[in-house]
């Protein structure tokens, strides 16, 4: 006995097929394959190719977005779209074109180009989705979160935790643009999303930012947290990583491998990741951030991650080639990696297109979850050897 309304027609349809891995195509069959449309059952010998794959196979495309297009855009809708209650932030998302033209530029990532016009102010909010905002140009605007203004600067990574109040101020005479990047679509289909309004107006303190803000005078000192505030968190408090220890780290890296010293991931290939200082984990539950230098000349071996990426170019030129596709990318232009699919990159960078000389990546991933699952997976094809690792 089912409780199948026998006027909706079922969404479940099998076909009988005579293959070596199937059974016998005969009338019963086909009877008992109208029977479980009808109950709603579909059985695991007809699906499990693609249920239970040999590895795995994303529903996105590697697909490049143009930053001097996202720019123009956004500037366009600087001008007709006001940001407020509704719209609540002047937001245009990665659409990946493989899904259906939701929102999403993977499966578990959003990453969108936010555009504030001079004196605008984004109105407060808070949602249970992890959230950060990367600058690739400009200043000017500050992030207001928990009432603590955050200046945000070229190069600053600004990761927020879920469930945070947080609205944006743009007292700059020009316009300013940065990437979002949330877990939206991951929150989405696991439904477990909350969301609520703050308030309309920032007060007029929080109109006027501090060189630095509450959180990087408590948590920004290298090595050193304070004790009467030092807990176990879920997202990092520190709300600002500022683009000069960054950069610093990376150059170090690669002045170190010069040296003959131990330091990057692989030759001309520097690599940090930023972390949550109450736990050295990464910066936000689920969320993983990084950044990436390869010195002029450099290509990085092929490799292969469980889950997906979003990479921004911070700097510099290169070529690119996710599986089979390849592209010339330059400042500002943002690509997506989907799961499993092999990743190099060569940086064709100059001192006229890097102030670093090199070719400089923002990336952020869904690697958390899927670490948290255990099936993280990585795998590298270097020139002598096979790299494999488990998470």
């Amino acid at each position: 006995m089912t409780d199948h309304d026998p006027h909706v027609a079922s969404p479940v349809k099998l076909t009988a097929e005579d293959r070596p891995d199937q059974p016998p195509v005969t009338p019963e069959l086909e009877d008992l394959y109208r029977g479980f449309e009808s109950a709603l059952l579909v059985p695991l010998w007809t699906r499990i190719g693609d249920l239970m794959p040999e590895h795995p196979r994303s529903k996105a495309r590697p697909h490049r977005w143009e930053w001097k297009t996202l720019l123009d855009l956004a500037g366009r809708a600087g001008d007709l779209v006001p940001v407020g209650r509704g719209g609540e932030r002047r937001a245009i998302a990665l659409a990946n074109p493989s899904l259906g033209g939701r929102p999403y530029a993977t499966p578990t990532l959003w990453a969108a180009i936010q555009y504030l016009m001079p004196g605008e102010d984004a109105p407060e909010h808070r949602h249970t989705q992890n959230a950060f905002r990367f600058v690739v140009e400009g200043e000017g605007v500050w992030t207001v979160v928990e009432r603590d203004p955050v200046p945000m600067r070229r190069g600053d990574f600004l990761p927020q935790a879920g469930l945070n109040w947080h609205a944006h101020h743009n007292a700059a005479d020009e316009p300013m643009a940065w990437i979002d990047g949330l877990d939206i679509p991951f929150q989405y289909d696991v439904e477990g999303q909350f969301f609520d309004f703050g308030r309309d107006e920032l007060s007029e303190e929080e109109h006027q930012a501090p060189p630095r803000s509450r959180a990087e005078r408590l948590w920004g000192h290298p090595g050193l947290v304070p004790v009467s505030q030092f807990a176990s968190r879920q997202g990092t408090p520190l709300l600002r990583y500022r683009w000069e220890d960054t950069d610093a780290a990376l150059t170090d890296q690669l002045e170190l491998e010069r040296e003959g010293h131990p330091g990057t991931v692989e030759p001309g290939h520097a690599l940090v990741r930023y972390t949550n200082p109450t736990t050295a984990d990464d910066v936000l539950p689920t969320i993983r951030a990084q950044f990436h230098r390869i010195r002029s000349g450099a290509e990085t071996a092929p490799r292969r991650e469980t889950g997906s990426s979003v990479y921004q170019v911070f700097d510099g030129s290169g070529r690119v080639t996710v599986g089979e596709v390849s592209w010339s990318v330059q400042r500002g232009d943002l690509f997506v990696v989907p799961s499993w699919m092999p990743l190099s990159i060569r940086s064709e960078a100059s001192p006229s297109d890097s102030d670093s000389g090199a070719l400089d990546l923002f990336q952020f991933s869904d690697a958390p979850i899927l670490t948290k699952l255990n099936l993280f997976r990585t795998h590298a094809t270097h020139a002598t050897h096979v790299e494999e690792k488990h998470a």
